[in-house]
């Protein structure tokens, strides 16, 4: 197999996975591994068991998460893809600094963090990144916090704090001395259960090549991790007005944009809102293209002395 050259170059999931490495660390994931008809090894995406157990030794063997695990019902997101998003961000806050930022000086918020965490781990793991995971949802930071403290070496790293508020993104979550250097989101894509229901039957009908009749989510997801009222939309559209309360304090935001179509509502959006700047960088993992959306209220000749690039 040629190595996936559409993900960034510094993502560590270019080359095929090396199952026998993989299996060495998570014995389990043997079984459900197999040679597909074009004699490639794989396993099938539309079980969700496989994709957890996947999930569980790539962030053992290329991150050395020694322990991780989310509920059943939780989002059970592709690595490659997330990894794309830490490393694209990376390459933002290089162009903003001069040089590519490295160490727990440098602090990011994910929003929506979720049971599985999975951003914070891999900022971490990568850049050395200090991280804080903010969710709504008291059951995924509970995982979250079990994450961490099966692995306490990432305690002083990755911190988490609940949004009280599901009306709010930023506010009770950014306090006055705080200052980030990025906050990062996949949000909510769905409208409705009914629709995230139906997006994932076609997803798993793709994925198993058969007549699938029942939606199962097989990526897993709850309702404030695949859907809220008026979907994607309508949920970057609250993020953009309510950054424009914290212009001083977070160097960049962004955000996933998974439809191309609402690209135009949203960075008119932005221009009425006065940034400085901002960017629409096109993402790859096999078929699927994906956006970040960053912008930010700090002018570019300003950029290099914010307060994370000029810590030893």
């Amino acid at each position: 197999m040629a190595e996936k050259s559409n993900l960034h170059p510094r993502n560590l999931h270019r080359d095929p996975y090396d199952f026998d490495q993989l299996i060495a660390g998570v014995p389990e994931l043997k079984h459900y591994v197999f040679v597909n008809a074009y004699q490639s090894v794989t396993i099938n995406f539309s079980l969700p068991k496989a994709v957890k157990l996947l999930n569980k030794a790539l962030l053992l063997h290329f991150y050395k998460v020694q322990h991780w695990d989310i509920p059943d019902t939780n989002l059970c997101p592709p690595i490659p893809g997330r990894a794309d998003y830490i490393h694209y961000l990376a390459d933002l806050l290089e162009e903003s600094c001069g040089q590519l930022p490295e160490g727990q000086q440098l602090h990011g918020i994910d929003i929506g963090t979720g049971a599985n965490l999975v951003y914070p781990l891999i900022a971490h793991r990568s850049y050395g990144w200090t991280m804080l995971g903010t969710d709504i949802n008291e059951d995924s930071l509970r995982n979250a916090a079990q994450i961490l403290n099966q692995n306490p070496d990432l305690l002083p790293a990755i911190r988490l704090k609940k949004q009280p508020e599901a009306d709010y993104i930023f506010k009770n979550i950014i306090e006055p001395e705080d200052r980030f250097a990025f906050s990062m989101c996949n949000p909510p894509f769905h409208d409705s259960e009914a629709s995230a229901l139906k997006g994932n039957l076609r997803k798993t009908k793709n994925l198993s090549k058969s007549k699938v009749h029942k939606p199962v989510l097989n990526f897993g997801g709850q309702q404030s991790e695949l859907w809220c009222e008026g979907g994607e939309l309508a949920f970057i559209t609250k993020m953009i007005l309510e950054s424009a309360l914290y212009p001083l304090q977070v160097l960049w935001f962004t955000c996933l944009v998974s439809k191309k179509d609402h690209l135009f509502k949203l960075t008119s959006l932005l221009k009425k809102e006065k940034v400085a700047d901002f960017r629409v960088i096109e993402m790859a993992q096999g078929q699927k293209i994906s956006r970040m959306l960053a912008w930010t209220f700090v002018p570019q000749h300003k950029q290099k002395d914010w307060p994370d690039f000029n810590q030893k």
